[in-house]
């Protein structure tokens, strides 16, 4: 083995896949990617990484809401180009030609051409560490999509995409909670 700088030991454990996440502030709707998403235990809860430097953050903290919706690996220059540019002077469903699907519940749009929507509210800011947890309040997923491999940051401009799934299901069957 060899030394890695301990400033960069976090490429070696970047959480799941990087998401898009909709806000809506009353006015307009916006897009951000998010590269530091993580589940919550067996509950419909998440997190993720943001603070007072992104645009969409305002729209967030005060209504409280948002959808997190799953981009697959041919939408990667996409997810990119909408983490490089600000909702405060771009509108990015227009830029990337994104479709907003209105939400059942949150007024955060979803993002049609994602694998997968989840409407979300917000129930804690931890500002010591940027971090936004979030209650699933309704999912969706696009079951006729073909391409459903998700993107997976390293945090240094590179990605990694899901490959093959491996069932081991009946394996940890005595060890997944029940419901789950």
């Amino acid at each position: 083995m060899r030394d890695l700088k301990l400033s960069r030991a976090f490429t070696l454990m970047e959480s799941g896949p990087v998401v898009l996440v909709t806000t809506n502030d009353g006015g307009s709707d916006n897009i951000m990617t998010i590269s530091w998403t993580m589940v919550v235990a067996f509950t419909p809860l998440f997190a993720i990484t943001t603070g007072a430097w992104n645009h969409s953050f305002a729209a967030l903290r005060r209504t409280k809401e948002c959808v997190i919706a799953v981009p697959a690996v041919d939408l990667l220059d996409k997810v990119v180009g909408i983490g490089t540019c600000s909702g405060a002077d771009t509108d990015k469903f227009a830029k990337f030609r994104l479709t907003a699907v209105p939400g059942k519940v949150v007024k955060a749009p979803l993002i049609k051409e994602c694998v997968a929507n989840i409407e979300c509210r917000v129930v804690d800011i931890v500002r010591k560490h940027n971090i936004v947890v979030l209650e699933g309040l309704a999912a969706y997923v696009a079951q006729a999509r073909k391409e459903k491999r998700t993107i997976h940051a390293v945090g240094d401009g590179t990605f990694i995409v899901d490959g093959r799934k491996f069932d081991r299901r009946k394996m940890m069957a005595a060890r997944i909670p029940s419901g789950v």
